[in-house]
């Protein structure tokens, strides 16, 4: 007998926002000339059903068809989990897999789960897509699929889901406006943590448990990224997490970071040092600052996304600076390993359209020869301009050594 979904929480979204996102989902569907849908991204899964649990590192998909109901399949002991948080998909349509079929060399859930698909009516000739680029969906999941559904067509249906979520509702604004609150005290607690000395291990353990505990009346979550902390010469390069060193003075850390609050994040990013810092990253930051506030002034309905980097790129150029990656890129719901949404990008061969409710993180990474300056903002475009989600004082941040004499 299967239970009925009993929440462990109440849900973010309401029943008929769910649906209405399937429902979109399958409209997009429908037009790009797919009969059903693999759906794998834990952040889709979240997005179109609520269910949300760290067990997306076993497989998981789910079947979303044009017209039908919807299956749901995962390991046996987390759809348990499903039946609990799922609130956008009945509890009748979501299946567990055998526990033997875990890490076994000859045999693969996506052999059980395509059987249960077609035993559901959905094994005839049909054209179904596939998320190609979801970080969870292997190529046993493929190839097991492919050997169980055989009249079924598998194409790359280009992040489909992942471009349905690109323009965000009002709910799922206002969630991220709380992401945003939870993020602005994280990099306040980040900084108040860093001192001469002490290991960056610490400061990380500081800004973990920030983000766990949230801020007042906005519970926290676990972020999709660790905390970024490049330090020093390291500085050059983006994406370093910490180490057991100590926080220098003199040296720029670079603290990347987000803000989590049900499954959405709002990213920022700050560069830190604690007592003077060198002349030559303190122009590289001002101009880098000044490009930033030319990029979020030009954001608006209608704006191409390259013109936003168009208006950092000719800052940072006059001031005889060059920026080779993008300068931001679309941000909603997030899952590890990742917080990106993999839709548009803002950089200069970027065409899309800027669009109210959009959602981005904005960052002017500059990585020079063994420093660098880190800058970025997580955004929302309104109806006329741009909302700040996050909020740091837009600097290079200085930390005064003799405070801690």
């Amino acid at each position: 007998m299967v239970p009925e979904n009993q929440l462990t929480r109440p849900p973010a979204f309401a029943a008929s926002e769910y649906s209405a996102r399937q429902d979109r989902v399958r409209a997009r569907a429908a037009e790009r000339g797919f009969d059903a849908l693999l759906i794998a991204d834990p952040s889709n899964l979240y997005y179109l059903t609520g269910y949300d649990a760290w067990s997306f590192y076993t497989p998981q998909v789910l079947h979303l068809p044009v017209e039908g109901s919807p299956t749901l399949v995962m390991r046996a002991m987390d759809a348990h989990g499903a039946w609990r948080t799922a609130t956008g998909i009945a509890a009748s349509d979501i299946f567990g897999y055998p526990e033997m079929l875990i890490h076994n060399v000859t045999e693969h859930p996506g052999d059980w789960t395509g059987k249960l698909i077609a035993d559901r009516g959905h094994g005839g000739r049909q054209r179904v897509g596939y998320e190609g680029e979801a970080h969870f969906f292997t190529v046993r999941t493929y190839l097991a699929f492919a050997a169980a559904l055989p009249e079924w067509s598998l194409e790359d249906c280009g992040d489909l889901v992942n471009w349905v979520r690109l323009i965000k509702s009002p709910a799922e604004i206002e969630i991220m406006r709380g992401a945003g609150r939870v993020c602005s005290e994280v990099m306040r607690t980040a900084v108040d943590a860093m001192w001469p000395g002490r290991p960056q291990n610490e400061v990380a353990a500081e800004i973990l448990a920030a983000q766990a505990r949230g801020t007042v009346g906005t519970d926290g979550d676990y972020p999709a990224i660790v905390p970024l902390l490049p330090t020093g010469p390291g500085a050059d390069t983006p994406h370093l997490t910490w180490t057991e060193e100590p926080t220098p003075v003199g040296a720029p850390v670079s603290l990347e970071l987000a803000g989590v609050h049900r499954r959405y994040h709002a990213p920022m990013a700050r560069t830190v040092v604690i007592g003077r810092p060198p002349e030559d990253l303190k122009r590289l930051a001002a101009s880098t600052v000044e490009g930033l506030n030319e990029a979020l002034a030009m954001v608006r309905p209608g704006v191409l996304a390259r013109d936003v980097s168009a208006a950092f790129t000719r800052v940072i150029s006059a001031a005889g600076y060059e920026k080779t990656s993008r300068l931001g890129y679309s941000i909603g719901i997030g899952y590890p390993p990742d917080w990106g949404e993999r839709t548009v990008s803002i950089r200069s061969e970027e065409e899309a359209v800027l669009e109210e409710n959009m959602t981005f993180h904005l960052i002017a990474g500059m990585w020079l020869a063994d420093s660098g300056f880190e800058l970025s903002e997580a955004i929302h475009v309104t109806d006329s301009g741009v909302e700040v989600l996050t909020h740091a004082p837009r600097e290079l941040i200085t930390i005064e050594e003799r405070r801690f004499r």
